[in-house]
């Protein structure tokens, strides 16, 4: 029987899931916008908790920083981030040391520390964005850190809640194995993504399906998928070639094609062999958010990565993930 106390802490857990989806989704946000150095600093904004707003503050912030002029705009998207992000360390903070209080009960504790762990790094990693002026490994690494944490949270609310299908599926037992491999392979893709993001790579093929005439000849893997790139003042804007930020769009291109394929034939096996309404319902929901996915990364080529739908494809990759870890989890707790 559930405590009151796991309940509340379910429900903590369950305000950390949204408050993390949002964390993403400003992320997204101040990287599609250009923010990731709108504060030259960390954690404050030219020295401030807040953006610099009087005149005075404008003057001292720009003599302090001269080769960063305060754009208030790109300042308070980032700024905006950090506030929320900070809120998310916080409340996960406090699900950490009330699993520490509740170990007495067995509930989760390595999970949760876990979490606690994650997050710290990812701050560091907020810091190292900024601090290393964009290097396209630390940027990349950040947004997996703001995944990571999102699915650990999701994992830690479903352990919580102690989820079984009634009556189980024997039927797809088999599907376990492969569940988790669409996990490894849709982190894979999620990390292309964030790749082709940091290196400024996104509209480097402006065609469908994979890129312009002549994509072949001018690929080149030499400085593509180099993690530590050569010494810059910044990395804004990016630093490698034409032929090697085509290389990396193209190879997201291809992800996509084996993660579309590979998740379309999941969702549509365990919905044809699923006996629970619960399985049929969770195939058809990653088949429709993989669909939707889709049709942003179409969109995003088709338009010209307009922001709006830009954003939408970071977020909508993670409720994908989301999807297919509550997939997973059910398949093996299954009865």
């Amino acid at each position: 029987m559930k405590t009151q106390s796991s309940s509340d802490l379910r429900k903590l857990v369950f305000v950390s899931i949204l408050l993390a989806i949002v964390v993403v989704s400003l992320g997204a946000y101040a990287r599609l916008t250009h923010a990731g150095l709108g504060c030259p600093d960390w954690p404050g904004c030219y020295g401030l908790v807040e953006v610099p707003k009087t005149s005075a503050q404008i003057i001292a912030a720009e003599q302090a920083f001269p080769e960063r002029p305060v754009e208030p705009e790109k300042a308070w998207n980032e700024m905006i981030h950090r506030y929320f992000a900070g809120s998310l360390g916080v409340l996960i903070l406090i699900i950490a040391l009330i699993s520490l209080k509740r170990r007495a009960q067995r509930g989760p504790l390595g999970l949760p520390i876990l979490i606690l762990i994650v997050v710290t790094f990812q701050a560091a990693l907020g810091m190292w964005t900024v601090t290393m002026k964009l290097m396209p490994v630390v940027v990349m690494g950040h947004l997996l850190g703001g995944f990571t944490t999102l699915c650990l949270l999701l994992l830690l609310y479903l352990r919580l809640s102690d989820f079984r299908v009634p009556g189980g599926d024997i039927g797809l037992k088999k599907y376990f194995k492969f569940a988790v491999i669409g996990i490894f392979i849709l982190v894979g893709q999620i990390a292309l993504g964030g790749w082709t993001s940091s290196n400024y790579a996104a509209l480097t093929c402006a065609e469908l399906p994979i890129c312009q005439a002549g994509w072949v000849e001018q690929m080149n893997f030499e400085h593509a998928f180099d993690l530590i790139p050569p010494e810059k003042e910044s990395y804004e804007f990016g630093h490698l070639d034409h032929a090697s930020r085509l290389t990396i769009h193209v190879m997201h291109r291809l992800g996509a094609i084996v993660t579309t394929l590979y998740l379309f034939w999941l969702a549509i096996s365990i919905y044809r062999k699923a006996q629970a309404p619960f399985f049929k319902n969770a195939a058809l929901s990653l088949g429709f958010i993989l669909s939707v996915q889709v049709g942003l990364g179409i969109s995003n080529v088709w338009f010209s990565l307009p922001l709006n739908v830009a954003v939408s494809h970071n977020v909508v990759a993670a409720m994908l993930m989301m999807s297919l870890i509550t997939m997973t989890y059910s398949l093996k707790r299954k009865t």
